[in-house]
């Protein structure tokens, strides 16, 4: 899988969230990782949500969006606890 992002919205991700995009970029390892339609932000391109458990074991939601082969990340952070009830339920 390849990934993509830009660099500047990467490290103001991290500032922000405390989420590198390449801890990101490990929840698409997550074989229960659970993915959404994000309708409400697909102005011009498609994008998803995917909830999914990192590399450092946390429990995140993606934004990302697809862009020929690649997957964009857009946004992550660590999932909230009404999020993590999702995911839990599968």
């Amino acid at each position: 899988m390849k990934f993509e992002w830009d660099d500047a919205k990467a490290e103001s991700n991290e500032q922000k969230h405390g989420v590198s995009f390449e801890e990101a970029a490990s929840v698409f390892g997550d074989p229960l990782a659970l993915t959404f339609s994000d309708p409400d932000h697909s102005v011009g391109e498609k994008r998803w949500l995917t909830f999914g458990v990192s590399c450092t074991d946390r429990l995140l939601l993606v934004a990302h969006a697809e862009r020929g082969r690649a997957i964009r990340i857009i946004s992550a952070r660590k999932a909230t606890r009404h999020e993590r009830g999702i995911y839990e339920q599968g």
